[in-house]
Parts: structure tokens; sequence; C-alpha cells
């Protein structure tokens, strides 16, 4: 479908004004902050201590190297009481719900576009950059949005449709158009080494991605062993803890059947998994909770494309708001969206309309 907004450039959108970029260490985080100088910002650099760990210190001495190298004032921040409280906390909170949480969605507006952005503005910027793979767009109706970045494959709109309004109008993502090739070639052609050259895992603060364990070394009481039953009630084993087991999950479940078995519900009050057959994944819609509107609802089109997992296909569906929540019909029947995900809420043509966290499928 032909766009109906534009994008504007990033010489536009900087001119005479003080840029603070969110430097992580990483390649992309770098290319904004040099394409933002480029661009006429008076730029500086705020780099947010999360972890406290051996990687966080290699950062912190790689990005002295590279700005002092650019005439960039860096500022280092440690935020690991925040982080703890906004990210970590609900973490865990939300799986010993009963959910399967997404972590990096909660980073950005309680952390990036929260207390790191209140940091640089008492530093003096107006702005905040990131290395994001998203675009600022001009819609004729909706006004400045967020929208899809260029590079299909590594858009990170999803990721963003917690931020509040106010933040992302106050927000420059100069990667939008780039793809992550053309990112590392960017910084080769300046000659620009990268502190922390490797990929950063899904989750920063979780070792080797292994949630399990990372909750059983923290000081909480997970919840014990339950009954596993079929969607009909027939008992067929036993769990190790709802909190091991995600909407969907096939692999890891320990029961020998006559069919591919799946995690169909987590039943908290009766410490119950059941388990069904591919077709009982099916969903009709599905309700989210602490919506963040983008654009104000009554503006979004009778059609809108959602989106609950990171690299889905969004599909069509029809919203409704009721109360604080809001519901969303498929257009056709899909798979169980997870609860404690995100969902996030697109034009056609891939804007962002908004977000919320998944509360259950319909």
């Amino acid at each position: 479908m032909e766009s109906s907004f534009s994008y504007p450039g990033l010489a536009e959108l900087v001119a005479g004004r003080k840029v603070a970029v969110a430097v992580s260490g990483g390649a992309d985080s770098l290319l904004s902050m040099v394409l933002l100088k480029e661009s006429g910002a008076e730029v500086i650099a705020v780099h947010g201590c999360f972890l406290g760990n051996e990687k966080s210190a290699e950062a912190v001495s790689g990005l002295e190297l590279r700005c002092a190298e650019l005439g960039i004032d860096l500022h280092v921040v440690d935020f690991k009481a925040e982080f703890d409280k906004f990210v970590i906390d609900p973490f865990i909170q939300s799986y010993l719900d009963g959910n399967t949480p997404n972590p990096c969605a909660l980073c950005n507006p309680k952390i990036k576009f929260g207390v790191l952005y209140a940091a640089a503005q008492s530093f003096g910027a107006e702005l905040i950059g990131t290395g994001h793979y998203v675009r600022i767009a001009d819609h004729p109706e909706y006004g400045r949005m967020i929208a899809r970045g260029a590079d299909v494959g590594k858009d990170q709109s999803y990721f963003l449709s917690l931020v509040p309004r106010e933040s992302v109008l106050n927000a420059l993502f100069p990667l939008g158009g780039h793809s992550k090739d053309e990112t590392y070639a960017q910084l080769e052609k300046r000659g620009l080494k990268i502190p922390l050259p490797s990929e950063s895992q899904e989750i920063c603060f979780v070792p080797d991605d292994d949630y399990r364990k990372f909750l059983m070394d923290r000081d909480v009481k997970l919840p014990g062993p339950g009954n596993v039953v079929l969607s009909n009630g027939e008992k067929i084993g036993r769990h190790q803890g709802l909190w091991r087991y995600t909407q969907g999950q096939r692999k890891g479940l320990g029961i020998a059947w006559k069919e591919p078995l799946y995690v169909i519900e987590k039943d908290l009050k009766k410490n119950v998994l059941v388990l069904g057959t591919k077709t009982e994944l099916g969903a009709s819609g599905c309700v989210a909770d602490g919506m963040n509107f983008l654009v104000d609802f009554d503006k979004w089109p009778e059609t809108v494309y959602i989106q609950t997992r990171y690299r889905q296909r969004s599909m069509p569906s029809k919203a409704k708001l009721e109360g604080n929540s809001m519901v969303f019909e498929f257009a056709e029947q899909n798979s169980k969206p997870t609860p404690g995900q995100i969902l996030a809420v697109y034009t056609e043509d891939g804007a962002v309309l908004g977000g919320g966290i998944i509360r259950e499928a319909l």
C-alpha cells in the first residue's frame, strides 16, 4: 500500500537543537550519534549503567574513547536502582502471575525514554536520539508519529509502542531508513571502532537467556509442581511449576502423547497446566490492558493491524475500548496471543497507533 505519510529529513528535525543520544556501546547507537552530529545537531552522549558488570565497564571505556575522538561530551549515569524497580522486578512478578513478559518493551518507556531522557534534559538536551530501527513520520491527519523502519527484518517499532506520545515527539531515530549491514558499512567507512562489537543477547540482564535459572537464583518464592491435564480435564502428568511454561509451548513439556501437545492455558488458582492439540491454539481475538495511545482512539481507522509478538506479520482487526482495556477482534482465526506480551497497533501502511499488554486471548 502507498504510504499516506512523509518522512522528514534528519537535518530538518535537529536544526539548532541540542540532542542527547542514548549510547549503549553497540554499533546502532554509535552510528546514530555520528549521523546526528553530521546533520548539524549539538550532540551529547548519555550512557546508562543498568547492571554494573564487566560488559558495562567495557562499554564505558570504549565510549569514552569514541566520544573523545568525535568531540562529544559523554555523561555516564547510574540507573541500576531504577532498572531493578521498573524492569527486573516487574519481569519477575509477571512470571509469578503466570504471564510471559517482554522486558525490552517495558525498558523503553520507563528507562530509555523515562529516567534516561529526564537525565538528558537536566544536561540541557531538548531531544533524545537512539539506535532503534524505526522512522519518524508526518501524517496529514495524525500528525507526527513513529512508523516501521525501512528494513523489515530489523524494524523495532513493536518495542516502542508503549513509549508515551510526548516522548515520541521528542525522539530521533537516525537509522530508520537503514539496514543493519549499512550501519556496519557506515561505521567502517568512518573508521570508527565499536566499543561492544557483539550483538546484545535477547534479555540483557538474563545470563545465556536462561530465564528459568535467573528466576531460581533470585530470592523469590516460585510456585511448585501441579497437575497437567488435557482440555477435557483428563490428568496426564505433572508439571514443575507454571512459571516454567509459556502459552503455545510444545518442546520441553515432558509428556509423551499420541500427538503433539501444546500449552493452551495456565490455571493459577488450581495450579494446573492445560495442554491441547494445535487446533486448540486458535483465538478469535484478545484483550489488552495498559493501552498507550500514540494517536487518539477516536481517530483510529475502522480496521487496524495488530502485532502480538516480535517478527509476527501484523493482522487486521477491529478494536473497541471497554473501560481501561481494549478488545481486539481478529479478521480471521489466529494463534492465541500470549498474556504478558506486547500488542502493538498499526495503520495498514505501518504507522504506530499505540500499544498495550495482552491480558487474555478470546
